[in-house]
């Protein structure tokens, strides 16, 4: 694979823009690639509720925020059942009535709306709308080709997410640990004592106060410095 192929420019962007930059791209370029849309949007699940992550340009924002709060709809049952929905004519249509009415007002007659497999997570959808009935219906294949590529978009961003959340993780054990190592020496060469009387005396301190332990030592570490710091001063 060359640098200059589509999947890798994708990652790349994923790595660096984010990941909101990339599907705004994404929607913007299914409208161009898939026969009979007009417009493309991304549903995805967040903090259990479903939300539009991303939409094309021209998409009226009620279009899915309707099927939210319905609960129904074309984008919602393909998100909640895993299974592709493909309404050809929306005036002949009847199984979403709280939704129909609201998306032919804003001229769409035909929707297509394709699960996205996310790793870990369930709840994804890519989402098409077309302005004349059985537009999206001749070349499905394209729009489940860009639903394909959104969901490895998602993945890849969410692997770089964890993969940084690992890291601040271990950097912050690791300042704890510091931290604390030094506070214990501390105690151990004013009270004379060994490491772990000096660390069961420091968590005593920290229950009684209802202080984080690292905090604690971080104060504690801090009031020392500053000590030392002014008797050096003065000398």
């Amino acid at each position: 694979m060359s640098p200059e192929t589509p999947d890798t420019l994708e990652m790349a962007i994923v790595r660096s823009s984010g990941l909101d930059t990339l599907l705004r791209d994404l929607t913007d370029r299914a409208v161009q690639a898939v026969p009979g849309a007009a417009a493309c949007s991304i549903t995805v699940r967040r903090a259990d509720r479903l939300l539009t992550l991303a939409g094309s340009h021209g998409l009226p924002s009620g279009l899915d925020q309707r099927q939210y709060e319905n609960g129904s709809g074309p984008c919602v049952e393909a998100a909640e059942t895993d299974t592709e929905q493909y309404a050809p004519d929306l005036e002949a249509e009847t199984r979403w009535p709280g939704y129909t009415p609201y998306a032919l007002s804003e001229g769409v007659r035909c929707v297509l709306a394709i699960p996205i497999a996310v790793e870990g997570e369930r709840g994804a959808a890519l989402n098409l709308y077309g302005t004349e009935p059985g537009s999206l219906g001749p070349d499905r294949e394209a729009a489940r080709a860009f639903a394909d590529r959104v969901g490895d978009a998602i993945n890849v961003a969410l692997r770089v997410e964890r993969r940084r959340e690992s890291v601040t993780d271990v950097r912050t054990a690791l300042v704890s640990r510091s931290v604390i190592d030094q506070a214990i020496g501390i105690l151990m060469a004013q009270e004379r004592i060994d490491a772990r009387i000096a660390l069961e005396r420091l968590r005593r301190v920290s229950q009684n106060k209802n202080v984080k332990l690292r905090d604690l030592c971080t104060d504690l570490v801090a009031r020392v410095s500053g000590a030392n710091g002014r008797s050096r001063g003065g000398n």
